[in-house]
């Protein structure tokens, strides 16, 4: 049996929502966006009210919808799915209303290992084929047994002849094993996207936009930033923290030293964790987020946007919000939550 859902504040109707299907789906299938990021339920961006009507919470983690959320009517749209007919709140997103999401193949077209445990696959689309996204979006691989691996784009959108993904290797990643021993150029893959809410907003040009990446967090940031500057006309104050363990993590930290030196409204901070003796490293070191906290007194009017691993992201959001004074509506997240041959 179907059932109605209304989204609140826009009033728009879905009428058929499938009790199989989580809302998520439902609303994205009816045309209307929704905020989402890893859609396991491990990063809360999809989080929204539940203002009448009873749902499925689905499976998530704990740390990311408490009990006492529950109480308060909160569910994760992206593991809800309704077992009657519904209202919720959100906020909806127009940017990506119109961007139709596609199932595609796609031909290895390079693989370049750029760090020790970091290699970047290039994917060339049918000729007859190009890939509509927003710089920040990602795509999901489709594996033949069913389940599916998210890579961020790291190319801007206005260089789509291929597509670039950064690939990170790590303990039990059966798919990272397979980028890193099997996968060959010229090997056919295919993908779902594009997919997420992780995108540049508009914002008055006085609002200063600090980034925040660690690890392979830095592909979605380098899709948006080559958009930025491609455009030539962003003149907001922007500042990328990258952060990731040692020098050699810095894969692309030629590129984003370029743009600080061709940009002048941009700065690069790199931060290291655990820096090597044999790194010879002289610049910030520690947890990348708290070198945001050192720099800034305030980030009262200023934007965030933060990508990589779950413990960063979490930690930055309620320090920025609780000891900086940042919004909770200025600051965008998209979590990287490794996926291991015990979970999809």
């Amino acid at each position: 049996m179907s059932h109605q859902i209304i989204i609140k504040p826009s009033g728009h109707v879905i009428n058929n929502a499938a009790p199989d299907e989580t809302i998520l789906q439902s609303t994205l299938q009816a045309g209307f966006s929704l905020p989402y990021g890893c859609r396991n339920g491990s990063c809360g961006i999809c989080k929204g009210k539940i203002l009448s009507g009873t749902v499925n919470y689905g499976r998530y983690t704990d740390e990311t919808l408490t009990e006492e959320e529950k109480q308060a009517g909160l569910a994760l749209f992206c593991c809800a799915s309704p077992l009657s007919d519904l209202v919720i709140e959100c906020h909806e997103i127009s940017a990506i209303k119109d961007i139709e999401i596609k199932t595609l193949p796609a031909r290895v077209e390079k693989l370049e290992r750029v760090a020790p445990d970091v290699m970047i696959i290039s994917l060339k689309l049918p000729t007859n084929q190009r890939l509509q996204f927003l710089a920040g979006q990602y795509i999901d691989i489709l594996l033949k047994d069913g389940k599916r691996r998210s890579f961020s784009l790291a190319n801007a959108p206005h260089d789509d002849e291929v597509l670039q993904l950064h690939a990170r290797n790590y303990p039990g990643g059966v798919f990272a094993d397979h980028v890193f021993t099997k996968m060959k150029v010229k090997d056919i893959l295919r993908f779902e996207g594009p997919l997420g809410s992780f995108f540049l907003r508009d914002t008055p040009e006085k609002i200063p936009i600090i980034f925040l990446a660690s690890g392979t967090g830095f592909a979605p940031i380098k899709s948006i930033l080559e958009h930025v500057f491609y455009h030539k006309n962003n003149r907001h104050n922007i500042t990328l923290y990258w952060g990731v363990r040692t020098k050699a993590d810095l894969y692309l930290a030629d590129l984003a030293k370029q743009w600080q030196q061709l940009h002048d409204n941009f700065t690069f901070i790199p931060v290291l964790s655990d820096a090597l003796p044999e790194d010879n490293w002289k610049g910030r070191e520690g947890f990348v987020h708290e070198a945001v906290l050192n720099d800034f007194c305030t980030l009262k009017n200023h934007q965030v946007y933060a990508c990589g691993s779950p413990v960063m992201v979490k930690a930055a959001y309620q320090d920025f919000t609780a000891l900086r004074n940042l919004p909770k509506d200025g600051f965008f997240s998209d979590v990287f939550t490794p996926s291991t041959s015990n979970n999809q």
